[in-house]
């Protein structure tokens, strides 16, 4: 089993579900969950209208190819810069893998002037919000347990448990890297 020591003990897959547990919200459609951040499905996904109404710049889905998801640049045309990743929401997928370049797409979007992301999967509740939360982790320097309660404060989302043993691996890597060098 994958853990991190954290300011308040072990952290580990069962620690990060009891806090996704605390989460009383309703599962919606789309929902904003950092400044400009939005998590949300594939019907929303799908909608270039309510993407537009929501002010979406970019849209990185986490379930290009899978389906009942359409996605591709020729679908959002020049109206939204988008980005997919196809990845599995399975005991077995790597999505670690993508976590930097998912980070790394969306932070350059919201460093844009009005950038705003969308992210999904076909949900919004796995691979949308691992990814999320790597972004919080590599980008904004949030420990993954600050990222998680932010996240349940804002959406009904909850990672797999393979995602959540990878998502505290990339916890690890980054504490062990900011102890070694805290400007990083």
């Amino acid at each position: 089993m994958t853990s991190t020591r954290g300011k308040r003990g072990l952290l580990d897959t069962r620690e990060l579900e009891r806090i996704l547990d605390t989460c009383t919200l309703d599962l919606t459609p789309v929902d904003e969950v950092w400044p400009n951040l939005f998590i949300g499905n594939v019907a929303i996904a799908q909608n270039r209208t309510a993407l537009k109404k929501l002010g979406v710049t970019h849209v990185l889905n986490a379930a290009h190819t899978k389906q009942g998801s359409i996605g591709d640049q020729d679908f959002y045309g020049e109206a939204f810069v988008y980005h997919g990743i196809a990845a599995d929401d399975s005991s077995k997928f790597d999505l670690s893998v993508y976590f930097r370049t998912a980070a790394d797409f969306i932070h350059k979007a919201l460093k844009k002037k009005d950038g705003k992301v969308f992210v999904h999967c076909i949900m919004g509740v796995s691979r949308s919000s691992t990814l999320v939360l790597a972004y919080l982790m590599l980008k904004r320097r949030m420990r993954l347990r600050a990222g998680v309660e932010t996240l349940v404060q804002r959406r009904a989302v909850y990672p797999n448990r393979n995602f959540l043993s990878q998502l505290l691996e990339l916890d690890a890597q980054l504490q062990r890297k900011r102890r070694l060098c805290p400007i990083l």
